[in-house]
């Protein structure tokens, strides 16, 4: 008897922190969205007109069936996007893309300092040599080992040897040496080109921002983006 209501109360806590932490999700998307410090000047305001993206060869977390594609733009060295990365996209995960609802891909926006674009290369690099799994463990262990001391982000943290490093927790050692070579030749560079256009052309103003199938998500909550995601598969 004792352990059935202490399962009944592990189950009714599990309840309880799974109502909270979506309700906390539609406050984040709001505040990281919309309130986030990390914005930048840009010489023309957001694209009103649809831009159609090519997906091939982006990094993605779904089915590949899904019918509709989000988008989040991130920067590597933006304190927003690890708490984006760490609290909201789980959510997400769940709600749209285990749901088979939607995929959703990451897109390079490296505008904080050097740092950024080394870290994005890199991380390139590792989608190219080693595939979209390993990708996706690289990416969540780099926002995981963001530095939390706000001066980092003036600072060259992201060196080769720190994302070598960071890529030999997650890849065997000759994996790791492949992707050093290919991100030594350069040759990430125009996959991380590619996503920067797309920030030009969609008019990209800050980290992190989503677009779902090429429109920029405006809403103020998960339930907002959830509608936009709906409307967007029922006018395949």
């Amino acid at each position: 008897m004792a352990n059935n209501k202490k399962n009944t109360k592990q189950q009714g806590s599990s309840s309880k922190f799974t109502f909270w932490m979506i309700g906390l999700i539609a406050v984040c998307i709001l505040g990281f969205i919309f309130l986030g410090n990390h914005n930048k000047k840009v010489e023309k305001p957001a694209s009103k007109s649809e831009v159609a993206i090519d997906y091939s060869g982006q990094p993605f977390l779904g089915k590949s069936s899904a019918p509709v594609s989000i988008i989040e733009f991130g920067d590597y060295k933006c304190p927003n996007c690890k708490n984006f990365a760490e609290g909201v996209i789980p959510v997400i995960q769940k709600e749209l893309v285990d749901t088979g609802k939607a995929k959703l891909y990451f897109f390079n926006d490296s505008f904080i300092n050097v740092d950024s674009e080394r870290a994005a290369k890199f991380a390139e690099a590792v989608y190219h040599e080693l595939g979209n799994d390993t990708f996706w463990k690289f990416h969540d262990l780099l926002y995981k080992k963001q530095p939390e001391d706000p001066k980092y982000e003036k600072m060259d943290v992201y060196d080769k040897k720190f994302l070598t490093n960071t890529l030999k927790e997650v890849a065997k050692e000759d994996e790791v040496n492949k992707v050093v070579a290919y991100f030594d030749a350069n040759k990430a560079n125009a996959a991380w080109q590619t996503d920067m256009d797309y920030v030009t052309k969609l008019g990209v103003t800050g980290t992190p921002t989503i677009f779902v199938d090429g429109k920029m998500f405006q809403g103020k909550s998960l339930d907002d983006l959830k509608d936009m995601v709906d409307k967007a598969a029922k006018g395949k």
